[in-house]
Parts: C-alpha cells; structure tokens; sequence
C-alpha cells in the first residue's frame, strides 16, 4: 500500500508544496522548525484542507481538489501520533484506547484488553494521563492508534520534548511496537541521527518543499542542498565560483579540483573535513567547545573578512585553547558542492 502526497497550501505567507510517495516503510520527513512538516501531516489526517492536489492511500482518495473529495479524518483510516499524544484527559487508560475499537459489547472489551496487555499496560488501566509517564502515555497512545485499524501511521516528532536517556528508551520500544506495522509511516522529524535509526529512505522539507526521496545514508554522505547539508551536521558554508575544472571559495581563500557546471555555487565542508595540523591555511581558535563525543573549535581564517570562519572538529581529549594559531587544510573528497 502506498501513500501519495501531492499537495498545496497557503497558511499567510508560508506557502506549502509537497510531493512524496511512501511505500510500505517507514519514511522519514526531515526538516527544521517552521518548513512545514506538522502542516503536511494535518494536511494528510484531515486537519486542515489543502488549497489544491491530492492524497491518495493505497486505492482510496483521501483527497482530491478537481474531483471535490475531502474525506473526514475519521474516514481515512490514518493514525496520527501527536507531539503530546493528544489523549483524553478525563479518560483513562482503558477508556482512550477502547474508545478506538471499531466494535461493540463484549468483542469491544476483549479487544481493549488485547491492547493492554500487547502494550504492556496492565495494571494502568484505571490510571489518567496525569499518572502516567511520559513512556506510559505515548504506549496508549500508540495503542488508540493501532486500535483503530489505520492504513498508515503518522509520527509528528514524538520525541522532541524528551531527554536523551529517556528519548533513547522509549524510541527504542516504539520501533518495537511498529516492527510488525504493514502500512507506510512517516516519522517526522528535526534529528537526522533519529531518522538515520529508524528510517531507510528520507524526504527532506526546505521552506515548504519537498526534495528527492534519497536513501538515508546516501543523505547524510552526500546532501543534494545546503538545507540537507545543514540537517546532515554540516555548519560550514561559503559561497563559491566554479569554472568547469575548480571551485572557489573566495572569502575562505580555497580552491580545490571539482568537474562541474560553470557559475556560482555554495560550498559545505563537515567539520571533520577540515583537516588541523597541517596545509595552507593558516587561522587562529577563536572559541572551543566541547562535550563528550568531540572537541569543536571555531577558527578564524588569517587576513579573512569577519564571516570567514570554519568550524573543525577533534577527539574530546583534545587540547585546545582560544588564540592558538593553527593550520588547517580541506578534505577535497568531504566538500560538497551543492546549489546556491
């Protein structure tokens, strides 16, 4: 069963544009804040309407401007797994899932029960939201969603409010939960290193838009713009000039070998692309920051204009200080040269 999003919406200036098929898997949806990821979910559940397009699930029409179809999200038969999980605070556990089941009587209570002890929530059936942990909530939760039958299920950042050892925890138990899933999900998210866990292909969102469905990995190696490259860890970023055999970057005083199109281009180099210890360029620490997986220092390039900074990276261990003057180099087979 696939999931076919094709769509436009104008919430004040922001302008959405997407267009994605998820197949039977869990597709990532990658973005910074405010591109317009919650948007397209709303858009896809029924929410909000689109101004223009259509949505299809396997072989029903979700919606479909020219055709004048816009099924209630009841009737779509898709599971959305809010950022607070959006259970009903004077029910309990046992209640908001059981509310879900297409069925009645005796059947109805079988099955809730089901979903309790699949979910490993016996015993909290008679607790409310407030008295359970966040892990707790996000299992009933996702038990009110698989309840309800969907077709494919939605995940609107649903660890972004968590912290590491916590998030760690539960995301774990989530794709647990999901492994048996048959339909497409679509795991939103912020976190390239979340995505790259959980998801095999990505559809990166930039202001609006969609990009290509690439492979998550082939993502993180080799970004298609400098939005994927940001999402991807890059920070250092410099317009450039190509001219069919080379690329420059003047503002950083760099030219390295690249067999491209002519004209004007943006170059990204990861922070572990540049190399210190040794090469042309010389700078001086600007400011260090460190935590436990590595060392970052910020260099100012010498004679460079104030924007002409690169970010490096080291091991944790590192020994660095600001105003050590240093020499650094480019890996020419880590710099991206992408559009811009």
């Amino acid at each position: 069963m696939k999931l076919c999003v094709d769509i436009e919406k104008r919430l004040g200036d922001f302008h959405l544009r997407v267009s994605f098929t998820a197949e039977e898997e869990t597709l990532a949806l990658l973005g910074a804040s405010g591109c317009g990821k919650s948007v397209t979910l709303r858009c896809i559940a029924g929410i909000l309407t689109p101004d223009q397009g259509r949505i299809t699930l396997g072989d029903r029409v979700l919606f479909d401007s020219e055709a004048g179809i816009d099924l209630r999200p009841q009737q779509r038969q898709v599971g959305y797994l809010f950022q607070q999980y959006a259970l009903f605070p004077n029910m309990t556990a046992s209640q908001n899932i059981r509310c879900a089941v297409p069925a009645k009587g005796a059947e109805r209570d079988r099955l809730t029960a089901e979903y309790l002890r699949s979910f490993r929530l016996e015993g909290l059936e008679h607790h409310y939201p407030a008295q359970l942990s966040g892990g707790q909530q996000q299992r009933v939760a996702l038990a009110r969603i698989l309840a309800s039958r969907p077709q494919a299920i939605l995940l609107d950042e649903p660890f972004s409010a968590l912290d590491g050892y916590l998030k760690w925890n539960l995301e774990t138990e989530l794709t647990d939960l999901l492994a048996g899933f048959p339909g497409p999900i679509l795991w939103v998210s912020h976190d390239p290193e979340e995505c790259c866990r959980n998801c095999r292909r990505v559809c990166v969102l930039e202001a609006g838009r969609t990009g290509r469905i690439t492979g998550m990995e082939e993502m993180l190696r080799r970004p298609e713009t400098a939005e994927a490259a940001r999402l991807a860890g890059c920070r250092n970023f410099a317009r450039a000039v190509a001219d069919g055999e080379t690329v420059t970057a003047p503002s950083w005083g760099v030219t390295i070998p690249w067999k491209g199109p002519a004209g004007t281009w943006t170059l990204a180099v990861p922070a572990e692309a540049v190399r210190l210890g040794e090469g042309p360029l010389r700078g001086t620490v600007e400011r260090v920051r460190r935590d436990t997986r590595r060392t970052a220092l910020l260099v100012r390039l010498s004679g460079a204009e104030r924007e002409a900074l690169l970010w490096a990276e080291l091991p944790p261990s590192a020994d660095a200080s600001p105003g050590t003057e240093v020499a650094l180099s480019l890996d020419p087979e880590r710099v991206w040269v992408l559009p811009g």
